[in-house]
């Protein structure tokens, strides 16, 4: 079915975070790779969703397994309760900002430029999931905010930012995707002003943390 024939049919225009296996595609042990991906359109029998890594017509994919799927249920019971009771507050010290779009940018310091998908971002940092697993302490900018890599997640990895952002300029300065001919390659020409500041200033936090 088209997503011209979908967006016709009796369906939820929802905004879920979920996971996702596609076949062939593996981690540095041999293990199925898990990616993040968001719904924004379900039925009982399809959904569309936006993601990081984008399969080939035909191939296998997983989405929930049963632990997940209690997993989903919770998140699901607790935002349900939520928008009844605003007064309810995420525990977590910084509250996680679902962007409305998730494609950003990765550039890291020797000017490669690659996609990624935003989990979700608080002042203070990231969480992304892209095609490739960034070693731990790898200095990197996401979009305009230059960050390290803290730590490994199932189905990605999260950042910290240098510098703490503010709310009003976090999302427009995280949400930057890569342009076309960036996502496609590891180098190309010439850089943003925003991407060499980024890469630039990555560079120099790793020189000075050697």
């Amino acid at each position: 079915m088209s997503v011209k024939e979908f967006l016709k049919q009796p369906a939820v225009n929802i905004a879920v975070a979920g996971h996702y296996t596609l076949a062939k595609r593996f981690d540095a042990q041999g293990k199925p790779r898990t990616f993040a991906c968001r719904t924004s359109r379900i039925s009982p029998f399809r959904m569309m969703v936006a993601v990081p890594v984008v399969g080939r017509v035909g191939d296998p994919i997983a989405s929930l397994t049963a632990s997940m799927r209690e997993t989903f249920a919770s998140k699901l019971n607790w935002l349900d309760q939520k928008q009844k009771d605003p007064s309810i507050r995420d525990g977590r010290k910084q509250p996680r900002i679902i962007p409305a779009s998730p494609h950003s940018s990765l550039t890291f310091a020797d000017g490669t430029i690659r996609s990624c998908f935003v989990i979700d971002m608080s002042l203070t940092g990231v969480a992304v999931s892209a095609e490739m697993q960034p070693q731990i302490g790898m200095p990197l900018a996401v979009g305009a905010c230059v960050g390290r890599v803290v730590r490994h997640l199932p189905d990605g990895f999260a950042i910290k930012f240098v510098e703490p952002q503010t709310r009003d300029v976090l999302e427009r300065r995280v949400m930057r995707p890569a342009p076309p001919a960036f996502a496609a390659a590891a180098k190309a020409a010439p850089r943003t002003h925003d991407a060499q500041a980024g890469a630039a200033a990555a560079g120099r936090n790793a020189s000075a943390a050697g």
